[in-house]
């Protein structure tokens, strides 16, 4: 499994001024809400091959923001991320899968304590050098989880049937990485 041209073995540092860590969850069962992460940290450590690469991040989980103040309280409080108790969610990934100009990356992801394996399809979308010099690289990247499955299990059933929130959440990613420094 080969790497994309240009990418370089090393440890490449998320940019988070120029990445997004999103979100979409459906509500009251007729519109979706959308949100993202403010404040991550991540790191892919780019080996010879793909199986050899590894990939991990951190995201702080009370930098939550969907852009409604009284929504972002509630999220960040016990009912969901109890960010005061699990001030993290992390990835870590076991194997990068190429597929074609793709990549399955399948990892541990652990929200408020609970692990599980998820896999992220991701789309390697290029290499740049910056004005500045730095050799920067992009990712992009979606998966689909069960927000139960993490124990974030707060709902309200609806007066005319369903449920507030659904199960059913979407991660998108859209990640800028620079290269190690020479």
């Amino acid at each position: 499994m080969t790497l994309p041209h240009g990418l370089t073995t090393g440890t490449w540092t998320l940019d988070g001024s120029h990445s997004e860590i999103g979100f979409t969850v459906r509500h009251a069962g007729i519109s979706k809400v959308r949100g993202r992460f403010q404040e991550a940290s991540a790191t892919v450590q780019v080996g010879s091959t793909a199986a050899e690469t590894k990939a991990t991040a951190a995201i702080k989980t009370a930098s939550f923001d969907s852009g409604d103040a009284n929504r972002d309280g509630h999220v960040k409080g016990a009912d969901f991320f109890d960010v005061e108790q699990f001030p993290e969610i992390t990835f870590e990934s076991t194997s990068i899968v190429a597929k074609g100009d793709d990549y399955d990356v399948t990892g541990n992801l652990t929200i408020k304590g609970v692990t599980k394996e998820v896999t992220i399809e991701t789309e390697f979308t290029g290499i740049a050098v910056d004005p500045f010099g730095a050799t920067r690289a992009g990712v992009s990247g979606e998966t689909t989880i069960s927000r139960k499955e993490f124990g974030l299990t707060w709902n309200a059933v609806l007066e005319t049937g369903g449920v507030l929130v659904s199960d059913k959440v979407v991660i998108s990613l859209d990640l800028a990485f620079v290269a190690p420094q020479a």
